[in-house]
């Protein structure tokens, strides 16, 4: 069943998804294009030489994933989403930035009238670079976020 972008939240699931994506580091370090980084791919706000433990990361991984999507919602606005498809969106703008992610073909597939479902999940596969050159990690992910887009089961 789909519902408004807007309206939707991030689920129990997407956590859980993006705590596997981005792995458990309890010190800050510089991820792959030098932006630092700490517990379970949280950079707003973290500093060189801080620390995490696990619950705390647990925690602001949650409180990300709720800010995310409502930023994903709000730039994807009443276009009707399943709660797979949304988080398959808030999980790539949790890892490309919802600037980006805003900004994108695929927001333009989904805006579209009628909406584009199948090419906007498709574009996810093309999110594949960090720091100019394609990093395996990344098509991995993407692969998974696009058959979770799509409905497949994981």
């Amino acid at each position: 069943m789909r519902k408004a972008a807007i309206g939707l939240t991030a689920s129990a699931l997407l956590v859980g998804s993006l705590a596997g994506y981005e792995g458990y580091r309890e010190h800050a370090y510089r991820d792959s294009v030098g932006v630092p980084t700490i517990g379970f791919g949280t950079t707003v706000g973290v500093r060189m030489g801080q620390r995490t433990d696990p619950v705390r990361a647990v925690q602001r991984l949650a409180a990300d994933a709720d800010a995310y999507a409502r930023e994903v919602g709000a730039c994807i606005g009443e276009v009707p989403l399943a709660q797979h498809e949304f988080d398959a969106y808030v999980s790539l703008a949790y890892n490309v930035g919802t600037g980006a992610f805003c900004g994108s073909t695929l927001v333009r597939k989904l805006r579209q009238t009628p909406p584009d479902y199948a090419g906007a999940c498709a574009q996810i596969l093309r999110w594949t670079y960090a720091g100019g050159k394609i990093e395996p990690g990344l098509v991995t992910r993407r692969k998974a976020e696009y058959r979770q887009c799509m409905g497949v089961p994981q």
